[in-house]
């Protein structure tokens, strides 16, 4: 008989020791890797193009590189810092981060987030109401799209190939080009 793991709350995730990279999931605590050059290219070109975008068309909508705390379902036991969030309504944005579901999460895929990113994140999101999400995968050289209030079967884009965003379908891009 396997003895019951511990339980984590928001308290204990607060009080970790400063700097220390880690999500709480389902009241457990995963530490997170540092991310290699090529995931911050990612995360730096996709916060420029997105703010840039909203910026541009006077929009309401912020994003929000990592490390942002997100409480996806604003209770005890979920907090995540995807690599980008947009956040649409102002009422979610708290001190500590973001209160509820994002608009639209980016996680760009580490080898070691890959299970997390592509599993226990999928359905976290979803169950929280997060309308789009797409997982980038250097690796595979692939982007894969949920866009959840659709309910339909996610897009996969080679880097290649451009790509819009369901929250806003004038903006393209093409992954290949933001590594160059």
């Amino acid at each position: 008989m396997s003895l019951p793991q511990k339980q984590y709350t928001s308290e204990d995730y607060w009080n970790l020791p400063d700097g220390q990279r880690a999500e709480l999931i389902n009241g457990q605590i995963y530490d997170m890797a540092p991310p290699s050059r090529l995931h911050q290219e990612l995360v730096a070109q996709f916060t420029k193009i997105i703010g840039n975008h909203i910026d541009s068309h006077h929009g309401g909508c912020k994003v929000y590189p990592a490390p942002f705390a997100v409480n996806l379902d604003a209770n005890d036991k979920n907090w995540v810092k995807p690599d980008i969030s947009v956040i649409c309504n102002p009422g979610n944005l708290t001190e500590k981060g973001c209160s509820g579901a994002p608009d639209l999460i980016i996680e760009i895929l580490s080898p070691s987030s890959r299970k997390m990113d592509y599993i226990t994140k999928n359905a976290l999101y979803s169950d929280a109401g997060v309308r789009e999400y797409w997982i980038v995968d250097p690796q595979k050289e692939t982007t894969m799209i949920y866009r959840f209030e659709e309910d339909a079967a996610p897009t996969i884009y080679p880097f290649d190939m451009p790509v819009s965003f369901g929250l806003f379908p004038e903006l393209v891009v093409t992954i290949s080009e933001l590594l160059q």
